[in-house]
């Protein structure tokens, strides 16, 4: 049986200490960040919840959709690994909404990655660090859950490679990391499909309040109340424990009280799990109203000249939305659609 660190008696703290309470000021860019995730990968258990190697294949099946996950022989990505995608996507969307260009190849700071997520800068948590890339890079997918307006079925990793640099002489430190993230990440953080975590996620001790906690953030999001039975949380957290010992684990969550946005509570009668928004989290701006309007269907050929590379949809969504934000109603929309791939385009090169 595989081990996810079942709760004993409370000798510490619920929540892990803040490492850097104090960011130094070179980074603070990178600590203000807002930490984003991706939306598909909180609803499906892509992700190890044990400390131990996972080596076994596994296999998921939900209301249609399936998920089969390959590991390599170091062992199946865990979801302290996941931290350093969570990093790379916030640095994207940090990108993307002030305007800047963005690439699937990510350059990090080996040091202002280990102080975002919360972790020591001692050897040891370097050398974590490129074991987790190993893990990261090794872990094979194979499903048919759809990420922005595609469906891939085809098998993929959650990153298609990675190169460190490091720095010569005793400690051996590394200086940066290089990450070029997989198609299905990427299309998945174009479409917007990510949604915004609490700063205390990477203070949270246990992989299984971790693990819960996104789906709360996917299913309850900021409704007041989200309930699942105890055999559905179980089988959307991807746990490897028996029912009686993660029963066991929601009950001592709930009596804990500390997860980030959300109370928890536990029915024992029905075998129920209640989520309830505790209101700590921003309120989301009110989308602008797209505009309805239809184009020619031949301008899209012409849109995948103008920004080739590009998902002429997207696009087509974002052009949308803009005039929507600015309460424009093309005359000649499809001149407009063109001119708005052209500007894209020069500001950001291709995908």
């Amino acid at each position: 049986m595989v081990s996810e660190t079942p709760n004993l008696p409370v000798v510490h703290e619920a929540l892990l200490p803040e490492r850097h309470p104090q960011h130094d000021l070179f980074i603070c860019d990178v600590a203000d960040a807002v930490l984003k995730d991706v939306m598909p990968q909180m609803e499906h258990p892509f992700y190890s919840l044990s400390k131990k190697p996972e080596t076994s294949v596994r296999r998921y099946e939900h209301n249609g959709q399936w998920l089969e996950i390959t590991p390599s022989v170091k062992g199946l990505a865990t979801i302290y690994d996941k931290d350093i995608l969570i990093y790379c996507i916030s640095q994207i969307m940090a990108k993307l909404k002030a305007g800047e260009k963005v690439s699937q190849r990510v350059r990090i700071s080996s040091r202002d990655l280990l102080i975002f997520t919360n972790r020591g800068t001692a050897g040891k948590d370097y050398k974590a660090l490129i074991e987790a890339l190993d893990r990261l890079e090794g872990t094979r997918i194979r499903t048919n859950i759809v990420t922005g307006d595609e469906e891939q079925v085809d098998g993929f990793g959650l990153i298609d490679a990675s190169s460190i640099r490091r720095k010569l002489g005793l400690d051996g430190r590394l200086l940066h990391c290089e990450i070029k993230l997989s198609d299905w990440v990427f299309n998945a953080i174009k479409s917007n499909d990510v949604l915004t975590l609490h700063r205390d996620y990477f203070r949270l001790r246990k992989p299984l309040e971790r693990r819960v906690y996104e789906l709360a953030r996917k299913h309850c999001g900021q409704q007041a109340v989200w309930k699942a039975s105890l055999e559905i949380l179980l089988k959307k957290s991807g746990s490897q424990s028996p029912e009686k010992l993660f029963r066991q684990m929601i009950k001592n969550l709930a009596t804990s009280d500390h997860l980030p946005d959300y109370r928890v509570e536990f029915d024992s009668q029905k075998d129920m799990v209640t989520f309830i928004n505790r209101g700590t989290m921003k309120a989301a701006e009110p989308a602008a109203e797209a505009w309805m309007g239809a184009l020619d269907p031949d301008i899209y050929g012409d849109a995948r000249n103008i920004a080739p590379g590009w998902d002429v949809h997207h696009l087509e969504r974002e052009w949308r939305m803009w005039l929507g934000d600015n309460e424009i109603a093309p005359k000649n929309p499809e001149r407009h659609f063109i001119k708005f791939c052209e500007t894209w385009f020069a500001k950001r090169g291709q995908p």
